[in-house]
């Protein structure tokens, strides 16, 4: 019996490792080295291009205090993208000259691994997450939700966004969330992780506040360009501000 369940745990370790992986790394940097986080947006770009199995990656930067806020946090950045595999990822994580410059100049970090359930939409015309629809959800979930915004609605974009973000934080099985974008003000993302679809769910459609700015998205227009993606968190490790940002919700 013993043997059958250790293949099985092979088997299965095997097929994962050649699975599409997504990962969200935050990185904070220390004050001293603001320059360096400012640098590396620019110079990372190459060896994160020529990074073997890493099929899609976007450097970010950070809203004030890791939140979706105008004002930057010139201490947090972040960085996702997709693997061919975990081994492609490990590979990246111990080797890479990104890791290491991350190791050398960064305070502190944090990553979360995750398998794509659902994505709709696009990401500078490509689809990086593929087109998966899995129903069969159960367990903690995140969620990324990320948009080109019109200049011409930029005003009504931000005049909004205060009234959502507080509504999720204090929103039922809202467990963390960081606010990311590829560039100032008006190519922004909300990475968040609840504690079941259900919670997503019921936040995203049963409040009204909710449900009437995701009606005047649409009414009026606000993206040239957007994605909605799920995920299955399968990994976490790190921190940020000295704490774990979920919380130990997987070890549960």
């Amino acid at each position: 019996m013993g043997s059958k369940v250790n293949k099985a745990n092979i088997i299965f370790n095997v097929l994962f490792s050649r699975c599409m992986v997504v990962s969200l790394t935050i990185i904070r940097y220390r004050k001293l080295f603001i320059p360096f986080a400012l640098l590396a947006m620019a110079i990372h770009r190459l060896p994160l291009l020529m990074q073997k199995g890493c099929s899609f990656y976007k450097l970010l930067g950070s809203g004030k205090n890791g939140t979706f806020d105008l004002e930057p946090d010139w201490q947090q950045w972040g960085l996702l993208a997709c693997w061919d595999g975990r081994d492609d990822f490990d590979a990246f994580y111990k080797q890479s000259f990104v890791a290491s410059w991350w190791k050398i100049l960064g305070a502190e970090s944090w990553t979360l691994l995750c398998t794509p359930l659902q994505s709709h939409g696009s990401w500078d015309d490509k689809e990086p997450f593929g087109k998966p629809e899995t129903n069969d959800i159960h367990g903690p979930v995140a969620v990324l939700t990320r948009a080109t915004i019109r200049f011409s609605r930029l005003k009504n974009f931000w005049a909004n966004v205060d009234t959502v973000a507080n509504m999720m934080t204090s929103a039922p099985g809202y467990v963390n969330s960081f606010g990311i974008g590829e560039a100032p003000v008006y190519r922004q993302a909300t990475f968040s992780v609840w504690e079941s679809l259900d919670h997503v769910k019921n936040f995203a459609y049963k409040s009204p506040e909710h449900a009437e700015v995701i009606k005047k998205t649409r009414s009026e227009g606000w993206y040239s360009e957007e994605l909605f993606a799920r995920f299955k968190p399968i990994a976490s490790f790190g921190t940020i501000n000295g704490k774990d940002p979920l919380n130990g919700l997987l070890n549960k």
